[in-house]
């Protein structure tokens, strides 16, 4: 039963995700540690919600918006939907299109094309071959990341004792208030939490009596699994800049950072990070289509190949790459772009699992309502704290 919290997950270890987790490393050591294990046990909640709302109404998040809203709110609630589904989507291709760079020194704009005819080959096998299949593809990617990305760790293991003291909350400027209300921020991504609820719909379908109970409970398994396997990516990203990086110059950036993991640990862990980093690109960009796809059926009611959509989505990344766009400043204004879309994400979700009428026996208690309403204020206030400090800065 297990597999869509999987490639939900894949949302958790997108190039952003990296960037972000390399330069707090590499910057400030073990010091917002903390921040990525407070932000994944936000996105668990999160996830969970997502996903027993597809399992107990049968439909996507979208599709149940899609149902209440009418044409106008409708129509405008697509519109920042799919500005947010591309604003990701242009975000994996150039995690893609440097990956290819890094290991072979494709052209970008090139490396951008290739990840895109890969990612629908991986979105074809979901048309042809079922969603266990593209789940299988996936999970797999997701094991390259992992291995990839914390390979690096044998080489230069973090010390214990910076571990615990990163366990603490606390800051050291302004700048490390950025780089963690960012860390933070961009943690529940908005096309994670609607592809979810399409993913379990597609897996289990509409489940009732005791066929839902077991189902909830291997769902939690799934959720809880799947976004551990994540955070341990992330954590260790962290992990890797702190103890091998700390301090180098040019970890601003994807390449930089990949240059001085080269310089620090040798051209193998470099490889493999270049390798984790292309694996990562190609997974979240699939999945990021898969989602693009749901929302547009779920809110305008039309289902849309999969590999057409791959194609029009492919475009603004190869433009951006082709007119000579900064590609880690792309990522940065793609996280900026998310940050706006979570609110309208997060809230309907919120709301939705506590309704009687919709959700049944299932509906959330009042105890837990009450904490994903705590989650989702700090998951805005974060964001508006990112985007007021982006423009202060």
């Amino acid at each position: 039963m297990l597999g869509p919290a999987f490639v939900a997950a894949i949302a958790y270890v997108d190039p952003g995700n990296v960037a972000a987790n390399l330069t707090a490393g590499a910057r400030y050591g073990y010091l917002l540690l903390w921040v990525l294990v407070v932000a994944n046990g936000m996105a668990v909640l999160v996830q969970y919600q997502s996903a027993k709302l597809g399992l107990v109404t049968g439909d996507s998040l979208p599709g149940v918006l899609g149902g209440r809203l009418r044409r106008g709110p409708r129509l405008a609630y697509w519109v920042q939907a799919e500005v947010v589904a591309a604003a990701t989507d242009i975000a994996e291709v150039v995690g893609g299109a440097i990956a290819l760079q890094l290991l072979f020194g494709v052209p970008l704009p090139l490396g951008g094309v290739i990840v895109g005819v890969v990612s629908m080959g991986l979105l074809l096998t979901q048309n042809r071959y079922g969603q266990r299949r593209f789940e299988s593809v996936v999970v797999a990617l997701l094991a390259v990341i992992t291995i990839g990305f914390l390979c690096g760790l044998v080489v230069s293991p973090p010390d214990a004792r910076g571990v615990l003291s990163g366990l603490v909350p606390r800051f050291d400027g302004p700048d490390s208030v950025l780089l963690a209300a960012s860390m933070l921020g961009a943690t529940v991504m908005p096309h994670a939490i609607y592809v979810h609820s399409a993913l379990v719909r597609d897996r289990h379908g509409k489940a009732s009596g005791s066929a839902r109970v077991r189902l909830l409970r291997a769902t939690r398994w799934d959720v809880g699994t799947a976004l551990v396997i994540a955070g341990l990516v992330n954590i260790g990203l962290l992990l890797l800049a702190a103890s091998g990086l700390r301090g180098a110059a040019g970890t601003d950036s994807i390449e930089g950072a990949h240059a001085a993991i080269v310089v620090a640990l040798g051209p193998a862990v470099g490889i493999a990070f270049a390798v984790g980093l292309l694996a990562s690109g190609l997974a979240s960009t699939s999945v990021g289509a898969y989602a693009g796809a749901t929302i547009m059926e779920g809110l305008l009611h039309r289902r849309v190949p999969l590999l057409v959509r791959r194609v029009v989505t492919l475009i603004p990344a190869v433009v951006l790459l082709a007119a000579g766009a900064d590609p880690t400043w792309t990522l940065v204004l793609s996280q900026v772009v998310l940050s706006f879309g979570i609110p309208f994400a997060v809230i309907p979700l919120v709301r939705l699992t506590r309704d009687r009428a919709l959700m049944g026996t299932a509906r959330n208690g009042p105890w837990l309502h009450a904490v994903l309403i705590t989650v989702v204020v700090m998951v805005v206030a974060l964001n508006l704290t990112l985007l007021y400090l982006l423009v202060a800065t």
